[in-house]
C-alpha cells in the first residue's frame, strides 16, 4: 500500500496510523540518493521540452517554470540547463502577472494552468519515471505488492488534477504509477520487470527504516 503524507508532518504522527510504514521522502531535501532522483527539481539531463524540437532540460521544473509567461517576460530557455536543483522558480513578484504556459519554446498557444498541467508537468514528469527511475519505481512496486507500507512525503498533498487552488502533488503521481493509474496517457503495465532489483528480506524483526530506505538506492 502506499499512501501520502505531508513532509511537514513529524514522522512520529505518520507513524502511529502507519505503524510499519517505510516512510520515504521523495522531494529534493531528502537524505535518500535514490528518492531525491524523485523529485521534479532533480538534474537527470536530456529531458525532452515538450512541442519544442531539439530542446531538452535538466530536471521537469525547469521545463515547468521555462515555459511560463508573465506580463513582464516570455518564456525562458536558459533555465533548461540549469543543473543546481536552485533557482528555478520563477514568481509574480518579479515578473508580474502569469499569463499562462506557452505550448512550446515557439508555440503561439497560451495554456491555461490545468491544460498545461495535462499537457505539460504531467507527460514530462511520466518520461522521467520511464526513462530515469524505472528501477527505484519497480522496487517501490514489488514493496508494495509484498505487503508493506510505504509512505510518500511530499510538501504539497494534492492528487486533484483539477484543483486549480493547490499545487499538484508529484508524490501523487509516483503512486499514480505505482499503481497504474497515471493521468492522461496510456495505461501504465503493472508487472514487475524482470530485470529489476528485488525487494531484500530483513533477517530480523526490529524496525529500521534506514535500511528499508536502502532498498531505493539506485
Amino acid at each position: 500500500m502506499i499512501v501520502i503524507e505531508s513532509k511537514r508532518k513529524k514522522p512520529t504522527t505518520i507513524l502511529k496510523e502507519y505503524p510499519d510504514a517505510i516512510l520515504a521522502d521523495v522531494t529534493s531535501s531528502t537524505r535518500n540518493d535514490g528518492l531525491r532522483k524523485l523529485s521534479p527539481f532533480y538534474p537527470h539531463g536530456g529531458i525532452p521540452v515538450p512541442f519544442s524540437e531539439g530542446y531538452t532540460a535538466t530536471c521537469v521544473e525547469a521545463i515547468w517554470q521555462g515555459l511560463k509567461v508573465f506580463e513582464g517576460a516570455d518564456v525562458d530557455t536558459s533555465l533548461f540547463q540549469n543543473d543546481t536543483m536552485k533557482g528555478l522558480k520563477r514568481t509574480v513578484r518579479r515578473f508580474g502577472k502569469p499569463l499562462g504556459h506557452r505550448k512550446g519554446v515557439n508555440g503561439e498557444e497560451l495554456l491555461g494552468y490545468i491544460d498545461a498541467r495535462k499537457l505539460i508537468y504531467i507527460p514530462t514528469y511520466r518520461w522521467v519515471l520511464e526513462n530515469k527511475v524505472l528501477p527505484i519505481i519497480e522496487r517501490l512496486r514489488n514493496a508494495s505488492n509484498e505487503g508493506k507500507t510505504i509512505v510518500l512525503l511530499d510538501y504539497d498533498t494534492n492528487a486533484d488534477v483539477e484543483n486549480a487552488k493547490k499545487p499538484l502533488s508529484h508524490a501523487s503521481l509516483i503512486k499514480a504509477y505505482v499503481e497504474g493509474i497515471y493521468p492522461y496517457g496510456e495505461k501504465v503495465a503493472v508487472e514487475s520487470k524482470k530485470e529489476a532489483a528485488p525487494i531484500k528480506k530483513k533477517k530480523s524483526k526490529k524496525k529500521d527504516n534506514n535500511k528499508q530506505l536502502d532498498l531505493f538506492n539506485d
